[in-house]
This record gives C-alpha cells, structure tokens and sequence, in this order.
C-alpha cells in the first residue's frame, strides 16, 4: 500500500471524464447501430402489396407495384385459357419448367386460380414492359394466327396470355410470376405466398 495521499479531486474528474466519453460513446454507437436496420422506404420497397381483383371483368388487367416493378393482374375470359394448351409447341418452355414461378403456379396456366393471372409485367430480355395484345388474328408485328397475349415493342419477344414466351424470340425466359395468395375471394396478396 502507497503512502501517497489520495488526492479526491483528481478522482472525482477522472471519474466524471470516464462517465462522459461513456456517454458520448454510447451517443455515437446507437445512430451507427440503427444505420444497420433498413429504412421505412427500403422496409416499404419490398413489403407485400394487396389487390383488390373484386371488379376486375373478364379480359381485363390492372397493374400494381410492387418493388418499384409492374405486376399485372389478369381475368381471362374462358376463351382465352382455352388457346392456352394449344399454343405449347410454339414456345420456348411451355411446362415452365425453368424457376419464373412459385412452385404452386408451375401449371399449364402457371396460376392459383385458373382465371386469374399475375404476372411482373418486365420482359425477360433486357427490362423493358410489354404491351398487351389481348385482340386475336393479324396485327402489325403479330404474326398472322395470333391468339392473344402480350408484345415487347422494344425487340419483339411475344408472350401468349399464361406469360410464356415464344420460340425464336430475344426473350430467354417465361414472365416472372410473383410470390401472391389469395386473402378472400376478392383480394390479392403480392409479394407473400403464406402468412406469417
């Protein structure tokens, strides 16, 4: 044990000078621990989005967002899914056997529902959005038996109206369809396919 006395005011601010950059620590720690959460925006960019499809008519498509990209939602008509099987040896995977869908929408009508397609509407060539082309027969850069479906006017790649695309063509790949569950008859989930 030291003879020397203990001088308490040194002690007192070598206490309060440890306190403080404590302190000041733990203020600079907690923004550089919460930069590592992501933010609402980025929270909002990927969170699932509803549709409601209940005044959707046959024959019509409505686009929502869903991660900054368009996701159409379509009503065929019966007709429409009737050209559907006999289209397949004019495309490129007509048994979407390639991994553009959720397992439950690798079908011939690559859906939940037979009537209702979901599909991200960016074409599987370079990104660019296809148009549709749900009128049947002869149109400029159609060909001639055309059954319906949908045009990327960029470079051409046709996709029928399951979201398949056809032989000879820049595309690569089918549409991607999207992780999606019915909530009600009436209304979609985008983006989740089973709840929480």
């Amino acid at each position: 044990m030291s003879d020397t006395p203990v001088d308490s005011s040194k002690r007192t601010w070598l206490i309060a000078t440890g306190c403080a950059s404590a302190v000041g620590g733990v203020a600079v720690a907690v923004p550089f621990v919460s930069s590592f959460q992501p933010s609402e925006r980025a929270k909002a960019a990927g969170a699932a989005v509803e549709a409601d499809i209940s005044n959707l008519k046959p024959g019509e498509r409505m686009t929502v967002e869903w991660r900054g990209k368009p996701v159409w939602i379509l009503r065929r008509t019966p007709e429409m899914l009737a050209e559907l099987p006999k289209l397949d040896s004019q495309l490129v995977d007509p048994q979407s056997k390639r991994p553009m869908q959720p397992a439950y929408c690798q079908n011939p009508v690559r859906a939940i529902k037979p009537e209702v397609f979901v599909a991200v509407g960016i074409c599987t060539h370079l990104g660019c959005s296809p148009v549709d082309k749900f009128q049947t027969g002869p149109q400029p850069s159609l060909p001639d038996d055309w059954k319906g479906g949908f045009l990327c006017p960029c470079h051409g790649s046709t996709f029928d109206l399951a979201g398949r695309v056809f032989k000879n063509k820049p595309a690569p790949d089918n549409l991607e369809i999207p992780p999606h569950m019915y909530i009600s008859d009436g209304k979609l989930l985008i983006g989740e396919d089973k709840k929480a």
